[in-house]
């Protein structure tokens, strides 16, 4: 049978199985494994549990664990309480500068707990019904929220770059320093459509009768300021050539722990026992979605699908832009159906050849599926971000939170069209910090 046939079986099989609700790595899982029968035998059995094993044997994916439990510790404390309360402080009288406060923290938020659904229930617990006792429109206050939730996903350190870079076998050093720049540009374009929407309608958005005093502004960042420096740390170790990332993801779990402990006293074993537990279950589901995407990828390559669709699209005659355009809206389809680390791990291997060939650079590449990923946390049907603002504010309904959310994917758009046109924002960073990759 043509491979390109067998690959199209493929993509509807693995389409029907996730639409059942299974987990995404049994779904994998079993789509490979009848495939395999299906067209190399019952023999083929023999390679599976070999393939399964081998998609986790890696050093690097001590990473992973180590800084699910950094966000773990961070998401159980009062952090990010404390780090909206500091940038509401610092931004009461800015014309929409609650909106902005919430933004501000979801972006640091995110770069400490590498999660976005942590990242809403962390700063939308207390942001949304602050904003809504204050005036917010309900679908500018929650969407605000769910797209600066997604933000985790790129900025460093993230956990979708470290698959990225074991799936590609590209540095994730490099890949953490290519998502800075348009993590902080996300921010921007999304804090700036929030102050223009805030000057477009006359919106004041703060209580002229409450100030806050100088001593009230600094009192709050000593529980603030060492998680800053905790980011900066892990940062300047993996890119000081001092540690490598699971090195780094592991002083950075444990100094993490020690923070939550000194500053909010969280030191009780019911509760240090609870952020391992919660961590072990998010860590050991990522890594078997991991496992299940290498016994995945193998399948593939031995019935020679990825091979004939790289060939197949190699061979297009068209600009490489419309390419990218093409690879865009395949991946912002696919974001809207399956969590990221599921998308990379399925569809990096067999594009990376592809985007090189175009002439881009991987790294931008990454940035610009992160971003694509980012899209599909906060797009139905799935929308895992709609679902956890939802959770937060039952009272508001999914149409009014997607309908506040939709100006903010258009900033996401626009983010990439930049990245088109710009892809030092990207590329930059990486080459000024580490040199030209080789």
């Amino acid at each position: 049978m043509d491979p390109l046939l067998i690959g199209l079986l493929v993509a509807v099989a693995t389409m029907i199985v996730l639409a059942t609700g299974i987990p995404v790595a049994f779904g994998l899982g079993l789509v490979s494994v009848v495939f395999l029968v299906a067209f190399e035998g019952l023999n083929s059995l023999g390679i599976v549990a070999e393939t399964f094993f081998g998609g986790v044997a890696e050093f690097s994916l001590v990473s992973i664990p180590m800084f699910i439990v950094m966000g773990a510790a961070v998401a159980s404390s009062p952090a990010g309480k404390d780090l909206f309360e500091a940038f509401d402080r610092w931004l009461h009288r800015v014309p929409g500068g609650l909106i902005v406060a919430n933004l501000g923290a979801c972006s640091i938020f995110a770069a400490l707990s590498g999660s976005s659904p942590a990242t809403c229930a962390a700063i939308g617990k207390m942001g949304i019904p602050e904003m809504r006792k204050r005036g917010y429109p309900d679908g500018l206050a929650t969407g605000a929220i769910a797209a600066g939730g997604t933000l985790g996903i790129l900025i460093p350190p993230s956990i979708t770059m470290i698959v990225y870079g074991i799936s590609t076998e590209t540095s994730i050093g490099r890949l953490f320093l290519a998502g800075v720049l348009p993590g902080m540009m996300l921010t921007a374009l999304f804090m700036a459509w929030s102050l223009y929407v805030a000057w477009r309608h006359g919106y004041k958005f703060h209580d002229p009768l409450k100030r806050f005093s100088i001593k009230e502004r600094l009192e709050v960042l000593p529980r603030v300021l060492p998680f800053l420096l905790l980011i900066v740390g892990i940062l300047f170790v993996l890119y000081g050539g001092v540690a490598t990332p699971s090195e780094a993801a592991g002083v950075g779990a444990l100094f993490c722990l020690v923070l939550v402990a000194v500053i909010y006293r969280v030191w009780q074993p019911r509760r240090i026992w609870s952020i391992i537990s919660d961590s072990m279950k998010e860590s050991v589901m990522i890594l078997m979605i991991i496992a299940a995407s290498a016994l995945f990828s193998y399948m593939m390559s031995l019935l020679f699908v990825t091979q004939s669709v790289a060939g197949f699209i190699a061979a297009m005659e068209v600009n490489r832009w419309v390419l990218m355009a093409i690879i865009n809206v395949f991946l912002l389809v696919a974001g809207c159906f399956l969590p990221p680390v599921a998308v990379i791990l399925m569809t990096a291997p067999i594009l990376l050849p592809i985007i090189q060939q175009a002439g881009f650079d991987p790294y931008w590449f990454a940035v610009i599926l992160t971003i694509n990923m980012e899209i599909g946390l906060i797009t139905p049907p799935v929308g895992l971000n709609l679902f956890v603002i939802n959770g937060i504010a039952p009272d508001i309904s999914l149409q009014t939170i997607l309908k506040g959310a939709l100006p903010f994917m258009l900033c996401m758009v626009l983010g990439i069209v930049l990245l088109c046109f710009f892809p030092q924002i990207a590329t930059w960073l990486p080459v000024a910090v580490m040199g030209r990759a080789l």
